[in-house]
């Protein structure tokens, strides 16, 4: 069903992105791109406002949800993810195998593979070098 308000129709709606702060560009991209299997889709800096802009995914923005990394130059600290926000979701064919490579690489995996409780998707959560949780799910 599409929903109207006034003469504007959301039929053609869809989540173009979502944006993580991240510490160390070059990192979050080596993790995403290397370890994770996205392509770097359009790299930007802001020097007026000190900040770069990179956009990785999986698929053309154009027709696929993509992940926005920005990276605030003068950024000392660690960022805080706070309270609300829970994981980013990826689909794997392997989850036992995409966590022994993910392992051997030294990325943390705090939620190992296994079915999840009360269903029977496998699923595993990893962490990236920031220590956003993103949750594996195996899918043939």
């Amino acid at each position: 069903m599409t929903t109207t308000s006034g003469s504007t129709a959301t039929g053609n709606y869809r989540l173009l992105h979502t944006m993580i702060r991240i510490k160390d560009l070059d990192r979050s991209i080596d993790f995403y791109t290397r370890l994770l299997g996205m392509k770097v889709i359009r790299h930007k800096d802001f020097e007026g406002g000190r900040f770069t802009n990179v956009f990785v995914g999986y698929g053309d923005e154009e027709s696929e949800t993509v992940l926005e990394l920005t990276h605030n130059w003068d950024q000392e600290e660690p960022y805080s993810h706070g309270s609300g926000f829970g994981h980013l979701a990826v689909g794997v064919p392997d989850i036992y195998a995409t966590c022994t490579a993910l392992e051997a690489e030294g990325v943390n995996i705090p939620r190992p593979p296994g079915p999840m409780k009360h269903g029977s998707t496998v699923i595993a959560f990893i962490e990236d070098p920031d220590g956003y949780k993103i949750e594996l799910i195996e899918r043939s």
